[in-house]
């Protein structure tokens, strides 16, 4: 089974992408969060530090492209050939409200027409090979038979599902009948993406779908940064682990980034996910979010570390 981390906008960029590499691994694939190109054809400072060369050593890395507009998917595309890359992925699955009201990630759907059209430019064009990540649709699942069809038509790396649809958002179970029909009727090779928070819940999908190849899963890895490895039956966290996680997060974000508030909302970011791996961590996780310097949260940080132990299970959304 190959396991991929999923790109979640503002979390998985290259500071976390590395630590999970260096302290954990277990991913065939690290898809780095979307690319929004903009008029003048330029990355941002944010998007240009996530894909240099020199941030994603070692480890396979998917640069993601959200857009609708053909002439904006491949100069980005050819931007990323030049940096090295061999694969691009295509967002069509973001349900973000500001993002669909554009027509863009999950809103494409809603116009398969144009959708089909825009596949058909830039497969034919694009020198690069292309994946997409995509929901059911806007408002239900029947929606997808359709965009099924089109997505037949064009050779695609894979296609990752996330069986949900846009006005779902992250609420709901997925749905995995859905899932199960654009299994069996793909052309492309299938990945599935949505609620592998534990290794039981990756073996549950494993009794249902016993002949699919690969998984993508994020939010778990937020929870559990071990979970890649565990997926592929390695070991579960140890503190010491989790510890050096912390530290290479919080002194690359404090390389990067100006300001104890924005170091530290990264880094309550994380606990919010995190902190349910620890005994007695609400106390903590109240403590940090209550911080508003670095020096008070390092403090809180160093005694939850040596005061608590693995509490031997995850957070479970």
């Amino acid at each position: 089974m190959k396991v991929y981390l999923a790109p979640l906008e503002g979390i998985t960029g290259w500071i976390c992408r590395n630590a999970i590499k260096e302290c954990f691994g277990g991913f065939d694939k690290y898809f780095v969060p979307f690319i929004k190109p903009n008029q003048k054809g330029h990355f941002s400072s944010r998007e240009k530090k996530d894909v240099m060369p020199e941030h994603n050593i070692g480890m396979y890395t998917v640069p993601q492209i959200l857009t609708n507009n053909v002439e904006d998917f491949l100069r980005t595309a050819e931007k990323l050939r030049e940096y090295g890359y061999e694969e691009v992925n295509l967002n069509l699955g973001c349900p973000s409200r500001t993002v669909v009201t554009k027509g863009r990630g999950a809103g494409f759907l809603a116009d398969p027409d144009r959708l089909d059209a825009f596949l058909d430019a830039v497969f034919s064009q694009c020198r690069l090979r292309i994946s997409v990540k995509t929901r059911l649709g806007m408002e239900n699942a029947e929606e997808f038979a359709e965009l099924l069809e089109i997505y037949n038509k064009y050779p695609m790396e894979e296609l990752i599902i996330h069986p949900r649809v846009q006005k779902d958002f992250y609420k709901n179970t997925p749905n995995l009948e859905a899932f199960a029909a654009a299994f069996e009727n793909s052309r492309n090779p299938v990945c599935y993406n949505g609620d592998i928070f534990s290794v039981e819940d990756y073996q549950r999908f494993r009794e249902r779908f016993p002949a699919a190849e690969c998984i993508m899963t994020g939010r778990g890895v937020l929870a559990d940064p071990a979970l890649g490895r565990e997926l592929k039956g390695g070991g579960r966290a140890e503190k010491e682990e989790l510890r050096r996680y912390h530290d290479l997060l919080y002194a690359g974000y404090c390389e990067e980034m100006s300001g104890d508030r924005t170091i530290l909302y990264k880094m309550k970011e994380m606990w919010s996910y995190m902190a349910p791996m620890f005994t007695n961590y609400k106390k903590y996780a109240k403590k940090i979010k209550k911080c508003e310097k670095c020096a008070a949260y390092e403090e809180v940080a160093e005694e939850l570390f040596e005061k608590e132990e693995l509490a031997g299970a995850g957070l479970q959304e």
